[in-house]
């Protein structure tokens, strides 16, 4: 979690012709909302219902870093080279097995780059480690 005001996500609520007063969190990370009202009847004042969504707040913050540290840490089980964008592919053709290592990688939306390296040609991991180069540069260069 990082440093910011303390009243950040907290938006405060008084609508007297409802007797709605209280403090309202609302947050959104990567497409999902997140919200939460904090009354002042239900936490016996302005400051304890203010107090209540700073509490709410800081531990949804906590729980969305953590997952969110746990995503970016995991490699995905489909993904056995441990580099993102770089595969081992076998192909079947005429009877004989071809195997290659590819990078694969997007410059820019809907446009799809791909680059192959020959395990017979330049051996397991020569081949794996062009693939690695091939990657990083053609990420680097979008």
């Amino acid at each position: 979690m990082g440093s910011f005001d303390k009243n950040y996500a907290l938006a405060r609520i008084d609508l007297p012709g409802a007797r709605t007063h209280g403090w309202q969190v609302r947050l959104q990370r990567r497409g999902v909302k997140y919200g939460k009202y904090f009354g002042d009847r239900v936490y016996g004042g302005p400051d304890e219902s203010q107090n209540a969504g700073r509490e709410w707040r800081d531990q949804l913050l906590k729980k969305i870093e953590a997952g969110e540290q746990a995503r970016v840490c995991t490699r995905s089980i489909r993904n056995r080279s441990g580099v993102v964008g770089v595969s081992k592919v076998s192909v079947i053709a005429n009877g004989a097995t071809y195997e290659f290592w590819q990078a694969t990688w997007s410059p820019e939306a809907g446009l799809r780059r791909c680059v192959k390296f020959s395990v017979r040609r330049y051996g397991d991991r020569e081949a794996f480690r062009l693939a690695v180069v091939a990657r990083d540069n053609g990420v680097g260069a979008s």
